[in-house]
């Protein structure tokens, strides 16, 4: 019988990647504010960060009570991420930070406050029984590699690592299941300890132990003799961090998500308030689709919702379950309907959005927003699944 393959790639980057030090910074805004005032509808932030060798700008608009010290902030969260020494090209003592923010315009106000979307778009979100995070298996490992490569760095395991770093995972499947990975892609930022003098570039020892360390204990399973491993492909990877690359909050879309496996919207997350639909919603399509797929309604399911600013009402729900569903895609939607409120109020009622303790949004910043345990990633849960399982009997 022919075996029907396809390879799939999925990337993820570390808490020190430029881009994600900006989604960090614009969520520790979003943080500080809702911290301070959780109970206001009134309060609203679209914060947006930018960073570049030895500067940081944050600006947007926040309207707000709140009082944030965004240099003792944003000082902090890059002490956090490890950008401590001037030997990683970027330190939380002595870079410039730039503030820009002002307040939200009137005429986006207006409609908000009625209780409407806080802007046109569409959204996705999508759960499948590949892994016990309902989650496709790239994206997981992905990220499970970054974050492996940030607890190696920071308890001094891999003491020579920077903040910055990058992996990418291409798993191979086999009538549609996961079964193996074909190639690992590991970079990482690091100091001069570990360049080989006789040939400039990272020597294979650290090679050696960065698939040790990282690669193995994460990708078990799914390694094999034939996997290829690329480590700091160009030889070394000295200079990183905003000294090598400009950052910008929201440029990690697909790392945030599922990791290219459905469509995106292309609305970015971090740094925006609830009433911001591009987030909310989109948190709403994954409870919404893990719920369902929790349930048994479907091994795979894919969910399109759609707004315009000013109206509460979803525009349009779709939902797509690869020929996987127990029931049509017109009774899904129905139960959906049904279950689930899907006005921008309901949304921050039903998953709590505008609680914010413990960092709540600057934990979603880096690493994932979906697949993830843990307080504070309330689109996570499947308290829904009973009340679901009456639409299959």
């Amino acid at each position: 019988m022919n075996k029907d393959k396809f390879l799939f790639t999925s990337e993820s980057v570390t808490e020190g990647h430029p881009d994600k030090v900006c989604d960090q910074v614009s969520d520790g805004v979003l943080d500080e504010v809702l911290r301070q005032y959780p109970d206001d509808p009134s309060e609203r932030v679209a914060c947006e960060t930018y960073v570049t060798m030895g500067l940081l700008i944050i600006g947007g608009e926040i309207t707000s009570k709140a009082y944030v010290d965004i240099h003792k902030l944003c000082r902090g969260i890059l002490k956090d991420i490890g950008y401590t020494h001037t030997k990683y090209g970027f330190d939380y003592h002595t870079c410039a930070i730039l503030n820009a923010i002002h307040t939200q315009s009137p005429d986006i106000a207006q409609g908000v406050d009625a209780g409407g979307a806080g802007d046109q778009g569409m959204m996705f979100g999508y759960a499948c029984k590949e892994t016990p995070e309902l989650m496709p298996l790239p994206i997981v490992l992905a990220h499970k590699l970054s974050q492996k490569l940030a607890e190696v760095r920071k308890k001094g395991v891999l003491d020579y690592l920077g903040p910055d770093g990058k992996s990418q995972v291409t798993i191979e499947y086999i009538n549609g299941k996961p079964t193996r990975a074909t190639s690992v892609v590991l970079a990482s930022q690091h100091t001069e300890a570990v360049v080989d003098k006789k040939t400039d570039q990272m020597s294979e020892t650290a090679r050696r132990e960065i698939i040790e360390k990282v690669a193995k204990p994460v990708l078990k399973g799914y390694l094999d003799k034939e996997t290829k491993f690329y480590i700091n492909q160009t030889g070394k990877f000295l200079v990183g961090g905003p000294q090598s690359d400009t950052g910008m909050t929201g440029r990690k879309i697909i790392v945030d998500t599922y990791g290219g496996w459905i469509p995106h919207g292309g609305g970015a997350f971090s740094g925006k308030d609830p009433t911001k639909v591009d987030r909310s919603a989109a948190y709403m399509a994954r409870y919404v689709a893990k719920n369902l797929v929790e349930a048994g309604i479907a091994d795979k399911l894919m969910i399109q919702l759609a707004y315009v600013i000013g109206k509460a009402e979803p525009l349009s729900v779709m939902v797509e379950t690869y020929g996987t569903g127990r029931i049509s895609n017109e009774r899904i939607v129905r139960a959906i309907e049904d279950n689930f409120d899907l006005t921008p109020g309901g949304i921050i009622h039903t998953l709590k959005l505008r609680n914010s303790s413990n960092g709540r949004y600057r934990k979603t910043a880096a690493y994932g927003h979906f697949g993830r345990d843990g307080e504070g990633f309330t689109w996570e849960k499947t308290d829904m699944v009973k009340d679901l399982k009456k639409h299959i009997k």
